[in-house]
């Protein structure tokens, strides 16, 4: 077994010259107060991995040109769409009249699995949240459904970046055989 190159590997990518011919993953990732730089560094990376269809940024989440995301993103601020939007409300409502369910990636009292979701409630649009507290209530009030991803330690959560990675690939785990 020999490990690909670089070269080989490029092949089969897309590059910045293609990517808007690329089917997108019909996701729209709403990051709320995320604090750390590196997790939206690894947030755009894994964007790009899924192809998802726009990030928006909201609330005190940094954003790119900040070096730390653009050492983590490895260049995939330039192939992931995405802007920032101070009030996520805003986002989220905007999304709304234009047919996208909502969805937060947080534990509450009607909390589906994280791959319970039919090709019917695409496109949709994940909602993740600070790193301590979480998905903000009124955010929560606004969407259409939660997913969670079970825990089988002591511990409540996974880091954000590690729980959009698993939520956003299942999606397009979905996406994919159903779409």
């Amino acid at each position: 077994m020999r490990k690909l190159t670089h070269d080989e590997i490029s092949v089969n990518r897309s590059t910045l010259e293609t990517i808007e011919t690329v089917k997108k993953l019909p996701v729209y990732a709403l990051l709320d107060n995320i604090r750390s730089t590196y997790n939206v560094g690894s947030i755009f990376r894994t964007s790009d991995g899924a192809m998802v269809e726009k990030l928006i940024l909201t609330g005190y989440t940094p954003h790119p040109p900040k070096k730390e995301i653009l050492k983590t993103a490895l260049g995939s601020t330039e192939s992931v769409s995405w802007e920032y939007t101070k009030d996520p409300h805003e986002a989220v409502y905007k999304l709304k009249e234009q047919g996208v369910k909502i969805a937060a990636l947080e534990l509450t009292e009607n909390t589906r699995q994280y791959h319970n979701v039919s090709i019917g409630e695409f496109p949709l649009c994940l909602i993740v949240g600070n790193e301590i507290t979480g998905v903000a209530q009124s955010l929560l009030d606004l969407c259409d459904f939660t997913l969670e991803i079970p825990q089988y330690g002591i511990k409540q959560s996974l880091n954000v970046s590690v729980a959009y990675g698993i939520s956003i690939f299942e999606l397009r785990k979905i996406f994919d055989l159903n779409g």
